[in-house]
């Protein structure tokens, strides 16, 4: 019968004779005592007549303090196997031996876990007539298998890190009963936060969390601090405690052995620290215990720091720490669904920043981030817990305000209007940032996050249209404008692709000679089977915004070059064309040589195009944008000013960039025989015009007054509806037959 099964009736064995008289062979003796091995041997009652010296070592018992005992007496103990018992009694029974592995406890109380192997002997064959035990040490090996296998186990399935570390710590303390272990990781800022202490008072772990590292830090701050372990003996008389022990006398602690936690750089990430209810140093257990836990540790932390990354990148904006486009979409699908189920309203705010590409234009993409991280601040501020907000892209935020009528939004939206343009300094300069706002309400317009989402879009740009720094709420007659916006930009899209668009072109005459064509101008129209004529200022800005504005600016530099080649080869005397250029085309570094390539296909010469560009490409600072204007300029295009006098020109662009020509704004036009103003700025343009060489044409002329003035004052080139308006190809050629015949000659 097994060493650790309870005592069964019967007689004592007449054997005990012969197995005295074995171990007495002084060889057999010393050979068992200097095993590392536990020997032990029961009589057929089970109870203990013999063990070696190796017992001894192992469990701290002397063997007269075993001896005639049970053996399940001594060595079991609160955390063993309590079907153990029963497991051995029957392998012995059914097959003569048993072999497992166990956790017994030592005469401390300490825990042991052992290898342990029983084999029957029965007198017949001159044994004791009970069993032979033999108890191997795999206390360590347990150490790595239990700790390891529990903590990678919880790493698997996505334990969180507090419910990992608590684990190691309870495991650890199963080990060594003696043993109070915590955790505690390491912050960038040098604060240390309780990851795990469970055997310790809640009051401790608060009142460590957010605790600075340092060289009188307690055990665990110091240890971090010097990133080596620390060794308190006397928690009560250390000078490292002095300003902690307070906190840690009630518990009952006295002495503590802390461990840096280290990254695979070796920098400080955590502590890992034993305290012990009575002053001493920790054992040559704890130190195994210690080495096997800072490994698993250190890989738990680094773990979720990694993960705590990945998820940081994925659900949150890097520049303002607010949430992304897809945690907001997956928080505000659920918070829509609380909304639903209380039967509650709530509102979608969008917001875009006004003018914001200024700032990057003007100060750079640093002053244009800080102002973004600015006012992610500002958004923040006053939002209650249940309301959600992101950053969408760019410059676009957006805010779900749960259980708000439209009241409650509208009054929100102002605040949130008022908070964002108060005045911040950004390296050195007062800007005072502005807003365009739209509300869309659920569920009154829309009851998903999508709708919602687009719906205040539209109320947004609705708002910056309208007049900017101001709210607009979403409604239905907005988004029937929105549906045939689409449509547009669908049919337009499609327009381009079919080559469907046509060119008209304007006269611009010389003032000395009416008749005698200076050039046309080449004009984008539009016919559409379905919707007839739709106007340039409808889709143009189309265009504009869907990102189709350069592949419209292609396909009518192309077709003006192909259309003049044809002139030219008919002998029709146009001078040259006009083209207009989109002012994004600018921002592509192969602009220039794509308007090159064009009028070589069609064997057209630089000088026979003339290139529209806008006040906004003369102030553009980009460096793309001036080395295509240079480019340019090199390969013989004159460019004229478009709208001069109605944007934002600096006199100073005029003489620093190629330009020949100034298109005098119809606006000044349209006012010269009513308005003195009118007619001193035309006068101002064009001697500013004549000083530096350049021509100026004249828009919008329609009445002879506008003509005789515009002469009178020396405007040497008109183009308006007195000399005709746009017209098809076919049409100009009829234009240039119906003036007499005369030479024409190129200004400039």
């Amino acid at each position: 019968m097994p060493a650790l099964a309870p005592p069964s009736p019967g007689p004592t064995s007449p054997s005990r004779t012969l197995l005295t008289a074995t171990l007495a062979d002084a060889p057999l003796r010393r050979a068992l005592d200097a095993s590392d091995n536990a020997v032990v041997m029961t009589n057929s009652s089970k109870r203990v007549v013999y063990v070696n010296e190796g017992f001894t070592r192992l469990f701290g018992y002397q063997p007269a303090e075993v001896l005639g005992k049970l053996l399940s007496e001594v060595l079991l103990g609160p955390h063993s196997d309590p079907d153990l018992l029963e497991s051995i009694r029957g392998n012995v029974l059914t097959q003569g031996s048993f072999h497992g592995d166990t956790l017994l406890y030592s005469k401390a109380g300490q825990p042991r876990w052992v290898s342990l192997v029983i084999n029957a002997s029965d007198e017949s064959s001159g044994g004791p007539g009970g069993s032979i035990s033999i108890l191997t040490d795999i206390t360590l090996t347990k150490m790595h298998e239990v700790l390891q296998t529990h903590v990678l186990e919880g790493m698997v399935n996505e334990l969180p890190l507090h419910e990992l570390m608590a684990l190691v710590c309870r495991e650890v303390e199963r080990i060594a009963p003696e043993v109070t272990a915590t955790i505690l990781a390491v912050d960038a800022q040098g604060r240390l936060h309780p990851l795990a202490a469970p055997s310790l008072p809640a009051s401790i772990s608060r009142a460590l969390d957010g605790l600075a590292i340092g060289p009188t830090a307690g055990s665990c701050g110091t240890a971090a601090f010097r990133n080596e372990p620390v060794v308190v003996t006397d928690m009560a008389t250390d000078p490292l405690w002095a300003d902690y022990w307070e906190l840690f006398a009630p518990s009952g602690m006295r002495a503590c052995w802390s461990s840096p936690i280290r990254d695979h750089r070796g920098q400080p990430i955590g502590t890992f620290a034993f305290y012990f209810r009575e002053p001493r140093a920790p054992d040559a257990l704890h130190q195994r215990l210690v080495d096997v836990c800072l490994h698993l540790c250190a890989l738990a932390i680094e773990r979720d720091s990694t993960h705590q990354r990945i998820h940081q990148l994925a659900f949150f904006d890097v520049l303002t720490g607010l949430p992304n486009r897809a945690l907001f979409r997956s928080s505000a699908e659920r918070a829509l669904g609380d909304l639903r189920r209380g039967n509650h309203t709530g509102a979608l705010l969008f917001l875009d920043l006004d003018r914001f590409k200024q700032v990057n234009d003007t100060q750079g993409h640093a002053a244009g981030d800080a102002l973004l991280s600015e006012v992610a601040q500002r958004l923040t501020q006053g939002l209650r817990a249940r309301d959600l907000i992101a950053r969408l892209s760019g410059d676009e935020f957006v805010l779900l305000l749960s259980e708000c009528t439209t009241e409650q939004a509208v009054q929100s939206a102002h605040r949130v209007l008022h908070d964002i343009a108060q005045p911040l300094d950004i390296f050195g300069q007062t800007h005072v940032p502005h807003a365009s706002l739209g509300i869309a309400m659920f569920p009154n317009d829309g009851d998903t996050i999508d709708t919602l989402l687009r719906h205040a879009d539209q109320a947004m740009h609705q708002a910056k249209s309208d007049h900017r720094h101001s709210l607009q709420l979403f409604s239905a007659e907005m988004n029937r404008r929105a549906q045939e916006r689409a449509s547009l930009e669908r049919a337009l899209q499609q327009a381009l692709s079919d080559r469907s668009l046509m060119l008209h072109y304007q006269p611009q005459v010389l003032s000395s000679s009416p008749g005698t064509l200076h050039g046309v101008e080449a004009l984008a129209r539009w016919n559409h089977p379905q919707w007839g004529m739709v106007p340039p200022s409808q889709f143009i800005p189309v265009a504009e915004d869907a990102g189709l504005i350069h592949e419209l600016t292609l396909w009518l530099l192309d077709e003006a070059c192909r259309q003049l080649a044809a002139w030219r080869a008919a002998g029709r005397d146009v001078p040259y064309v006009a083209v207009n250029l989109s002012g994004r085309s600018f921002h592509r570094p192969e602009f220039a040589q794509e308007i090159s390539d064009a009028l070589q296909r069609h064997g057209v010469r630089a000088s026979d195009v003339l290139l529209e560009i806008t006040e906004s490409v003369m102030m553009d600072a980009r460096p793309v944008t001036l080395q295509n204007i240079e480019a340019l300029h090199h390969q013989g295009f004159k460019l004229s000013l478009d709208d001069f006098g109605t944007g934002y020109s600096s006199l100073s662009y005029l003489h620093r960039l190629p330009i020949s020509e100034l298109k005098l704004d119809m606006a000044f036009v349209q006012d010269l025989t009513t308005s003195a103003t009118a007619r001193a700025l035309t006068v101002s343009v064009l001697s500013i015009a004549h000083s530096l060489g350049m021509v100026v044409v004249a828009e919008g002329v329609e009445t002879t007054g506008q003509q005789q003035w515009l002469q009178a004052h020396g405007c040497p080139v008109m183009q308006g509806y007195l000399f005709g308006k746009p017209l098809p190809p076919d049409e100009i050629e009829a234009w240039l037959c119906a003036q007499a015949p005369r030479p024409y000659r190129l200004l400039g």
